[in-house]
This record gives structure tokens, C-alpha cells and sequence, in this order.
């Protein structure tokens, strides 16, 4: 019996993408599946071996362990900042499960929640429920503009307020909707895009996000300084201007100054490369704790803990023991899904940590 043709070539992946890994194996010691599976299809260097195989047509669509691999990886990027050929690994990834997440194939939950914050009006009416930051009208672009995320308004409402606390010259543009970041990371790049234009549009000028993931897509859909992170932000100005920094005062816990830790988000150190501004603002108010496992993923991952609960957990657990370790009175989280990811992981481990984020902390020390 003759062998079977194989599949026509697809055009799936941005071909100089693609290319550019030289599967040198850099990678995989920064891979956090990897690190807990010690499996080859687990690590940036594997799953580009599936794309390219899929690109080809050696690997039928359908093909079980593509699936697996696109859902599995954390799409941390931690493997970007070791490549030496500067593979621009997340955009493949979002190419991936583009193509991997959709029609009958698409994760229902990720399906779900894409669908759930088109819905503009229910995310600004579950910020006014839950009585996050008051929003002020139309963008003024000569003031910055606090970014409301799109489930932070309602899970997190007092990260807004405190914003607002911390710079009370920004303004709270109405209307605002997701950004799109949600979309680009759940097979829906193109939407994405939309999104992120369609904010970008609405609020002319500096925007100020507190998620470090909507921050990094935003970032990178809108160009490179539009938008800021907070604590990007707030250490430019309080530096180039010192007088509007507010009296900050020590923060104290259990008769001592709080030992206060930081889980990065990763987006924000993998995609933009900000770790130094949080940790200084951190330690302008208290003493600031590294953990060893500050700057890898905390297995949040946008819908990952949903999707990949067990795989999440076990991504998570160097972080808890860490904290309880270094008796930390405070875990600060820069990103809404971090947030929660953390705040599920210390109840669930019966840590006396307190799950806080940058703003809420420093909005403790004014």
C-alpha cells in the first residue's frame, strides 16, 4: 500500500516568525511546564516544533497533542528573554491558538468570557455596582486616564479608587470596554486588535493601567509609551517631579515595619521589561522581601487557572511556600489574574499573608 500524501503546507504562522528559532534549547530552563514536566512538546522549543509541523502539513489539525500543547503553555514569554535569536514566542502563540481555538475546538470557558466582555455595558454596570473609581465623562487628553479593567472594576473595585488617590489629577474616561487583551491570548487576535484600537481611540493621551497583562497588549498595540503601568507611571513622576509625590508614611505590621513581597506580572517583565519601578515604590514604605520566584509566572495566566487547574497549582506552589518561608506580612500582585490566582492560592494553603496590590499598598502609606 502506497504511503498517504502529506497535507498541503498551511499558511497558519507569520513564516519569519517561525524561522527565526534555531532550536538551541535556552529555553527550556525558563519554561515553567517544562520545568515541572520535563517534556520536549512541553517547551517553547517543542511547541514551535508542532507549529512547524502543523505549518507543513506533517501534523493534522486535529491532531490531539496540538491542542493539548496550545492550552497547556502559560504564554509567560520568560522564554523571550533568554532566546538568543529574539523569537517573538507570544505572537506565535496567539497565532497558535488563533487557528487551535476555534469553531467546535474552542475551550468553552475561553469562548465564554470572550464573548462575556464585548458586553460594554455590563462591565460598566458591574463597576458601579461594586462601586469602583467614579468615572468622570469624556477623556480630557491633556490629564492621564485610569484604565478600569474589565473584570478588575468588579472582582477588585478598590484598586481604582486608590488610583485615583495616588494621582488625583487623572481622570476615569466613561465608557470604557475591554482592551482586548482577553481576546489576543484566547484565539481571537483580530478582535483583539479591534479593542484595543477602539480604547486607544476613546482615551487620547497617557493611559494608566493596573494589569500589567493589559498594559504589555496595550503597549504593543497602541505604541510604545502610550501606555504606562502604575508603577511605571507613578516612579517617572515622582522622580521628575518629587513635589507630587504625597507624604508616605511607613506601613506597619505586628509592631514592625511589614515585610512586604512582589510576584511580577508576566507580561509586564517579559513583554515590556518593568521590574525595577515596583520594587522601589514598594520600598519607599516598607521593607521589601524578594522571593526567589518573584519574577516567574504564578500560573494565573489569564483563563490558565480555569482551564489548567492542576498544572496552575503546581506552578503556584514554590511561590506559597516562599511566602510562609519569609514570614511576609503582604504579597503584592500587579495584575488582576495574578491577584487572583494569589489570593485563591493563600486561602487554599491557610497562609496569614495578606494578597494586596501596589495600589491598595500605597495607598495604605498616605
Amino acid at each position: 500500500m502506497s504511503e498517504q500524501p502529506a497535507a498541503a503546507p498551511r499558511e497558519i504562522f507569520d513564516k519569519d516568525l517561525l524561522a527565526a528559532c534555531i532550536s538551541c534549547g535556552f529555553c527550556l530552563p525558563a519554561c515553567p511546564t517544562y520545568s515541572i514536566t520535563k517534556l520536549e512538546n512541553s517547551s517553547p522549543r517543542g511547541r514551535i516544533t508542532l507549529m512547524r509541523a502543523l505549518q507543513e502539513g506533517r501534523l493534522d489539525e486535529d491532531d490531539p497533542t496540538l491542542q493539548e500543547q496550545a492550552g497547556l503553555c502559560l504564554g509567560c514569554r520568560a522564554c523571550e528573554t533568554v532566546c538568543p535569536a529574539g523569537v517573538k514566542y507570544g505572537e506565535l502563540l496567539e497565532q497558535w491558538r488563533d487557528h487551535q481555538w476555534r469553531g467546535r475546538h474552542t475551550p468553552v470557558l475561553a469562548g465564554g468570557l470572550r464573548a462575556g466582555v464585548r458586553i460594554t455595558p455590563a462591565l460598566i454596570a458591574g463597576g458601579m455596582v461594586r462601586l469602583a473609581a467614579r468615572q468622570t465623562g469624556a477623556a480630557d487628553p491633556t490629564r492621564p486616564h485610569v484604565m478600569l479593567g474589565c473584570l478588575e472594576r468588579s472582582l477588585y473595585p478598590k484598586v481604582s479608587k486608590a488610583v485615583v488617590r495616588l494621582i488625583p489629577e487623572a481622570d476615569v474616561p466613561s465608557g470604557q470596554g475591554c482592551c482586548g487583551a482577553l481576546h489576543a491570548h484566547n484565539g481571537n487576535s483580530v478582535e483583539a486588535a479591534r479593542m484595543a484600537a477602539a480604547l486607544g481611540d476613546a482615551m487620547p493621551g497617557t493611559i494608566v493601567s493596573t494589569s500589567g497583562g493589559c498594559a504589555a497588549y496595550l503597549d504593543h498595540q497602541l505604541g510604545h509609551g502610550r501606555v504606562q503601568e502604575l508603577s511605571q507611571f507613578l516612579a517617572a513622576r515622582w522622580e521628575a517631579d518629587p513635589s507630587s509625590m504625597p507624604p508616605l508614611r511607613t506601613i506597619t505590621s505586628r509592631g514592625r515595619t511589614a515585610r512586604v513581597g512582589l510576584k511580577d506580572s508576566c507580561q509586564l517583565r517579559n513583554g515590556m521589561g518593568v521590574t525595577a519601578q515596583p520594587r522601589a515604590l514598594i520600598a519607599k514604605v516598607a521593607d521589601y522581601i524578594e522571593l526567589p520566584s518573584a519574577g516567574t509566572c504564578c500560573g494565573g495566566a489569564g483563563t490558565y487557572s480555569m482551564l489548567q487547574p492542576e498544572m496552575s497549582q503546581k506552578v503556584l506552589s514554590p511561590t506559597l511556600e516562599q511566602a510562609r518561608d519569609l514570614d511576609l506580612d503582604y504579597l503584592v500582585s500587579l495584575n488582576v489574574v495574578c491577584h487572583r490566582q494569589l489570593v485563591a492560592g493563600v486561602k487554599r494553603a491557610r497562609l496569614r499573608v495578606k494578597v494586596i496590590h501596589l495600589a491598595e499598598l500605597l495607598e495604605l502609606a498616605l
